[in-house]
C-alpha cells in the first residue's frame, strides 16, 4: 500500500463513517474495484488507524458536549449527565457482544460478496426512505430507546448496513428529536471503536502487519479531516430531515453491487 491508497481509503472511511451509506460496504466495493492486495482487507493496523481517526473527529466535533458530560459525572452534580452516560453504556452493550463473539464470522461471510453487500445497502436505503414518511415527534431518548438503538447498531456490523443510518433512523422511528438522534448516534460510536481497537491490541492482531509511517500518517490525516467535515454535514442533514436523498444513493449502489460488480 502506498500513500495514495492510504489517502483514498482515509477519505472513504472519514465520509462513510458518518454519512448513512455504510463505510464497511464501501470498503468492500472499493476492494472489488481496485487491486485487493493494495487495500487493508487483511491489514488490521491501517483499518484501526482509520477508525481511530474518525473516533477522534467525533470527539472534536462534540468536544463541548463530552466535557459537559464528564464534568457532570465526576462532580456528581448532574443527574442528567449521569443518565446520558448510562444510556450510552446501554447502547454499546449489544454491539460489544456481537463484536467480540461474531465479528470474524460475519466478516468471512461478506468477504468479497458484493451481492450480499448490495442487498444490505438496499435495506439501509429503505430505512432512510422511511424517515420521510414517519410523523416527526420531539421526545427525548429514554433508557429503553438507547437499548433499541444499540441493537440497531449491532446489526450495522453487517457490511452494507450503515451504522449511522441504522441508529439515527431507529431513534427517529422511536419519535426522538432529529438533533438528539444524530448526536447520540455519533457519541455511541466512540466507545465501540476504542473497544474494537483495544480488542485487537490485546490479541496482538493489530501488530501482525507493518506499514510505512508516511502511509499511516496520510491515512489517519485524511480520515480525521474528512470525518470532521462529514460529521458536521450529517448533523445539518438530519436536522433538516433530508436523509431520503441518501436512500436513493444506497438503492443505486446496492443495485450496482448486485448486478454489475
Amino acid at each position: 500500500m502506498n500513500e495514495l491508497d492510504a489517502f483514498i481509503l482515509g477519505i472513504i472511511q472519514g465520509l462513510t463513517e458518518f454519512l448513512p451509506i455504510s463505510s464497511s460496504g464501501h470498503l468492500e466495493i472499493t476492494r472489488k474495484l481496485l487491486d485487493a492486495n493494495q487495500l487493508p482487507s487483511e491489514n488490521l493496523l491501517m483499518t484501526s488507524i482509520l477508525h481511530f481517526a474518525t473516533a477522534l473527529s467525533t470527539i472534536v466535533v462534540f468536544k463541548k458536549k463530552i466535557q459537559e458530560l464528564f464534568a457532570g459525572f465526576l462532580t456528581k452534580k448532574s443527574i442528567k449527565s449521569r443518565n446520558y452516560i448510562l444510556k450510552i453504556i446501554f447502547a454499546i452493550i449489544p454491539a460489544g457482544i456481537i463484536g467480540f463473539t461474531l465479528n470474524d464470522e460475519i466478516e468471512f461471510l461478506f468477504a468479497g460478496n458484493t451481492s450480499l453487500v448490495g442487498l444490505m445497502l438496499i435495506v439501509t436505503g429503505l430505512l432512510l426512505f422511511l424517515t420521510k414518511i414517519i410523523k416527526p415527534k420531539n421526545k427525548k431518548i429514554s433508557k429503553t430507546d438507547s437499548i433499541i438503538i444499540g441493537i440497531a447498531q449491532a446489526f450495522a456490523i453487517l457490511p452494507g448496513i450503515s451504522r449511522s443510518g441504522a441508529t439515527i433512523c431507529t431513534s427517529l422511528f422511536l419519535g426522538n428529536k432529529n438533533r438528539d438522534s444524530a448526536e447520540f448516534s455519533f457519541l455511541i460510536v466512540i466507545p465501540v471503536i476504542f473497544g474494537a481497537i483495544l480488542k485487537d491490541i490485546i490479541t496482538g492482531d493489530i501488530f501482525s502487519h507493518q506499514l510505512k509511517i508516511s502511509v499511516l500518517v496520510i491515512g489517519f490525516s485524511s480520515s480525521f479531516l474528512f470525518g470532521i467535515m462529514a460529521c458536521k454535514w450529517m448533523l445539518k442533514i438530519v436536522n433538516n430531515n433530508n436523509l431520503i436523498y441518501f436512500s436513493y444513493y444506497c438503492f443505486i449502489m446496492g443495485l450496482i453491487s448486485i448486478y454489475i460488480l
